[in-house]
């Protein structure tokens, strides 16, 4: 079982920066895949970014590649998210989350754990 736990939302005005983290419990961070979600008013959730177990691979959503940045650091079993240039568009609940591979995170066809989210908020 693996718990994950996200902080760093909140408020910013466009054009500002976050950083999101997510700490995950047990030993095993290192075994999974770790991707960031989103879920905005009356949309779907989908997607934002996904890493893999060693950090070498990354992807990013369309939306957001240029502006994020996604990172883990496996000693402190911590995945990152750095937003940047933020958008009102950009507004939602971020989730964190682990699975087995990055094709099954990527297409949100197998995530294994989730977390519980943390708001982001920007105001234009």
């Amino acid at each position: 079982q693996v718990q994950l736990v996200e902080s760093g939302g909140g408020l910013v005005q466009a054009g500002g920066s976050l950083r999101l983290s997510c700490v995950a419990s047990g030993r095993t961070f290192s075994t999974y895949s770790m991707g960031w979600f989103r879920q905005a008013p009356g949309k779907e959730r989908g997607v934002v970014a996904a890493i893999s177990r060693s950090g070498g691979s990354t992807y990013y959503a369309d939306s957001v590649n240029g502006r994020f940045t996604i990172s883990r650091d496996n000693a402190k079993n911590t995945l990152y998210l750095q937003m940047n240039s933020l958008k009102a568009e950009d507004t939602a609940v971020y989730y964190c989350a682990a699975g087995g591979t990055m094709a099954g995170l990527t297409t949100g066809s197998r995530v294994d754990y989730w977390g519980k989210g943390t708001l982001v908020t920007v105001s234009s």
